[in-house]
């Protein structure tokens, strides 16, 4: 069995850039003196193909700027070509030398400079102001993301499909699964595989590395399209028995995942969807998971495990943010202030219509929840469930979105950005969900009340313009005046409105 990943064994080096276009692993073996900031360097290299260089070989490189070095684990992508993949953060001049286990493959120089980056790339998100996210470059960065979990492993034609409905679509999140999945609506095999299979069974002694390349490619199309993918790197809805892997195979498969795919600035490290419905692993294996994952990646991407009906305890120094399924917002201060950390409802159920409880609600109610998240202080996620006679559903499959909710979350997404940079905060004490940035910011939802009239007290001596917001009809309705201290405001008096009040 596999204990790590494969780190490559070369004769010749050959280097490839860069940024990494839409295709991702598909690089021309070419000399290559330049990459973007936050784009990709990849060293490609011929070295042997003979044994099993999945464990026998093991190569990495130092990249070095200045008195900094960062190590990055390289891996084997078969047909004797090995790869270290590195995505530089800082501008200026990078050199590398390389480190293996085999001679011919060690002390191997290089360099290369890190150029400003092109339109478009705004480097990593990480997490800022405590609950809230940013781009590297400082831009804030909202999250209105979707499910896809099955995406990547329908075949070009129903993933080409998928990919135009993003990119005419609002989302800029997409959770999906590295593993293939096997669930109702979801029952036909996957084109790829992920370890070489015959006769039904696993050979993880060593990986597949065209699934990678068909995954990797499906993730820097994301990338191009500024979608951070959430990638799912355990789940139990699985019959070729990857959630059964011996522990010193999901280790190596961690390892070989991270080595190919976090120089990905995209990328979002998820441990599980619903981990505690894979009865067969303990907590002590999502921690170790964890331990691996944050360890052999030299970015720290975000990382995060989703919950069935057991919360993972997200207070935990490794994970980055609390990834929650459930619609209880009003829980959303107290995991805030427990964790201190964001909190995303990434599953609050879909919008649909199948015979299942957490796959019909309307488009209204979706955009409802999404909004009760954000006056609470935390972020929605999207998904969609329509009976289809091919049983090509959103959620799982991707294709094309038939609901109502994705344009109103596009709507929302609008009101977010156009919001403090800093993220908005929920106010303790109130009779409705109210986020805001005191002194300067806030908005009020009422959901499924119909006040006709409201009382506000803002604070004194600050002018502020009020704005009725309709979350459904995708509306801003000015309010004449100012208004400061203690005061009210005449209201439509109907459901599912806003006010929105900002600093005149």
């Amino acid at each position: 069995m596999p204990t790590e990943p494969v780190r490559p064994s070369r004769r010749r080096m050959l280097l490839s850039l860069s940024a990494l276009p839409a295709g991702g692993a598909a690089l021309a073996q070419t000399a290559q003196e330049k990459v973007e900031r936050w784009g990709i360097f990849e060293a490609a290299v011929q070295g042997p193909s003979s044994g099993n260089p999945f464990q026998e070989v093991r190569v990495r490189a130092e990249f070095r700027h200045g008195h900094r070095t960062v190590q990055v684990d390289g891996f084997y992508d078969g047909e004797g070509v090995y790869r270290i993949r590195f995505s530089p953060d800082t501008l200026g001049d990078w050199s590398y030398v390389t480190r293996s286990n085999r001679p011919e493959l060690n002390g191997k120089p290089g360099a290369f400079t890190c150029v400003a980056p092109t339109p478009g790339n705004r480097g990593p998100v990480g997490v800022q102001h405590t609950w809230h996210f940013s781009y590297a470059d400082g831009t804030p960065y909202f999250p209105v993301g979707t499910t896809c979990y099955a995406w990547a492993h329908q075949g070009d034609q129903l993933e080409e499909q998928t990919l135009a409905t993003l990119r005419a679509g609002p989302f800029n999140k997409m959770r999906m699964c590295v593993f293939p999945k096997d669930y109702v609506y979801n029952q036909n095999e996957p084109q790829f595989y992920p370890f070489p299979r015959q006769g039904g069974r696993n050979d993880y002694t060593r990986f597949d590395p065209a699934f990678f390349r068909h995954f990797e490619k499906r993730v820097g199309q994301l990338m191009a399209m500024g979608i951070e993918a959430d990638l799912i790197l355990f789940h139990p809805y699985d019959r070729w028995g990857y959630h059964l892997m011996p522990a010193e195979v999901d280790d190596a498969y961690l390892r070989y995942l991270v080595a190919r795919l976090a120089a990905y600035r995209n990328v979002w490290w998820s441990m599980a969807n619903e981990w505690d419905f894979v009865k067969e692993k303990k907590v002590s294996d999502w921690d170790r998971y964890f331990h691996i994952v944050q360890e052999s990646d030299p970015y720290q991407r975000l990382r995060s495990i989703h919950n069935g009906s057991v919360l993972y305890d997200h207070a935990k120094p490794w994970v980055t943010h609390a990834s929650i399924q459930g619609d209880d917002f009003s829980k959303t201060v107290e995991w805030r202030n427990a964790y201190r950390k964001p909190v995303i409802f990434d599953e609050c159920k879909y919008e649909g219509n199948i015979p299942r409880r957490w796959g019909n609600i309307s488009g209204q109610e979706m955009v409802r929840r999404f909004w009760l998240a954000a006056a609470n202080g935390a972020y929605g996620g999207h998904g969609e469930t329509f009976l289809d006679a091919k049983d090509v559903l959103w959620w799982s499959k991707g294709g094309v979105l038939h609901g109502e909710s994705p344009r109103r979350l596009a709507f929302l997404r609008r009101i977010l950005e156009e919001g403090p940079a800093q993220g908005i905060n929920p106010l303790p004490n109130q009779k409705y969900p109210v986020a805001a940035r005191e002194g300067e910011y806030y908005l009020f939802y009422y959901d499924l009340s119909q006040p006709g009239e409201m009382d506000y007290d803002l604070p004194a001596g600050v002018s502020f313009r009020a704005e009725i917001i309709d979350p459904w009809q995708m509306t801003i309705t000015a309010v004449p005046g100012t208004h400061q201290g203690k005061f009210v405001l005449r209201l439509p008096g109907r459901p599912h409105l806003a006010v929105r009040f900002r600093k005149a």
